[in-house]
């Protein structure tokens, strides 16, 4: 058994049993829990701080006879209300450190562990940009826990051949579930009609808003992927007529393809963006795109907020030249355009549509299982091509 173990508890209780030569070192159980260690009796096994020890041979003056350590430390790098991974990989005794959690600044912080790292898991949009990666000479792995890797500097890791994995379809149920739950309400008015009644407006004027219809219209998905076409499946019910986009067309696929975004929109009443964000797709959505969809389109982005240029979205809003949005990305998160609070044709999420209690937990088996993966030289999941 291996433990992380900090500077602070090396003094441990020992409680040895005179006719043998083994100790059992008891540590506070939110560190570890107890661990028995094989010992030369002119010899005791301790740990260093933040490093896993198999064991360490000291003699009594404290010299080290023998040493042998894993340079398995992961590092976690994540906004601090991210915590769903910590008790799996808690659970499953990898040796993890936190960025948010140290009273170092982040270059300190990297400073000190640099040597040790050999994996980051990466929740958020904290950027994993070559500058940091940097202070990581002996990193391997760069764990995404989204589907997304824009975050990431994949020029950087092809360059030190640093794989990057993410959580392939860990989300998609949950992602299309919200894609089609923001569809109805703008088409529905459904914020706004709730406010409505809480005012109490019902009882005095009756003046309730009016929306439209979600039943046989015409969709078009910007990228066909899994997430794409689970929103697809989930429309079918409705009578819509889906076609899409995507950089080819999808063989086997029962949706009229159209090669570019002008013309899908030209054809249908309503978008839904689930694309990656790339250098072909950063502002695809523009303001001829929503001209061309016309007054009684809606927008819905579950993909990446730089696919939609934001500036002139909101004009088009607010001059009615598309009937609405619901967004749950952004081009500059968490920031939001101040404009569209005050909007009853928008219904904003804050990058949330994969985040349900299931979707966390497939998420965390992933993330641990592509950690052990790894470390172990077995086939990754997920794993994102950088040639």
């Amino acid at each position: 058994m291996s433990l992380l173990i900090t500077s602070s508890y090396v003094n441990l209780l020992q409680a040895r049993n005179p006719k043998s030569s083994s100790f059992t070192y008891q540590i506070p159980s939110r560190f570890a829990s107890v661990s028995s260690f094989n010992r030369n009796p002119k010899t005791k096994a301790v740990s260093s701080s933040l490093m896993t020890v198999k064991r360490s041979l000291i003699d009594t003056d404290g010299e080290v006879l023998v040493s042998k350590m894993e340079p398995a430390v992961v590092l976690v790098h994540r906004p601090p209300a991210l915590d769903f991974i910590d008790e799996p990989l808690s659970r499953h005794r990898i040796n993890a450190l936190y960025t948010h959690t140290s009273p170092d600044s982040l270059q300190d912080f990297l400073s000190t562990h640099a040597a040790s790292v050999r994996a980051v898991v990466s929740l958020g949009k904290l950027p994993m940009t070559a500058e940091f990666m940097s202070n990581l000479p002996s990193l391997g792995i760069v764990v995404c826990a989204s589907v997304g890797f824009d975050h990431v500097d994949l020029d950087e890791c092809r360059r030190r051949r640093i794989v990057v994995t993410n959580a392939g379809d860990a989300y998609g149920e949950d992602v299309a579930d919200l894609a089609v739950g923001l569809l109805l309400s703008v088409l529905r008015r459904i914020p706004s009609v709730d406010r409505y009644v809480r005012s109490g407006r019902w009882t005095r004027l009756w003046d309730y808003p009016v929306g439209l219809k979600l039943d046989r219209k015409k969709v078009g998905i910007v990228g066909l992927g899994n997430i794409g076409s689970l929103v697809a499946k989930r429309l079918e019910p409705f009578g819509c007529i889906i076609s899409y986009n995507s950089r080819s067309p999808k063989p086997g696929v029962p949706y009229v393809y159209y090669p570019d975004i002008l013309s899908l929109a030209a054809d249908n009443d309503l978008l839904i963006l689930c694309c990656s964000l790339t250098d072909e797709t950063h502002h695809i959505v523009n303001r001829r795109v929503m001209e061309t969809l016309g007054t009684n389109g809606v927008i819905i982005n579950v993909g990446r907020g730089g696919l939609i240029d934001e500036k002139e979205m909101v004009k088009c809003l607010v001059k009615g030249v598309i009937w609405g949005v619901g967004l749950d990305v952004f081009d500059n998160e968490p920031e939001v355009p101040q404009e569209l609070f005050n909007l009853e044709n928008v219904v904003l999420s804050p990058h949330s549509a994969g985040m349900t209690a299931e979707s966390l937990t497939n998420v965390s088996e992933v993330t641990v299982a592509n950690l052990k993966a790894f470390f172990s030289d077995q086939p990754l999941m997920f794993t994102v091509q950088l040639d």
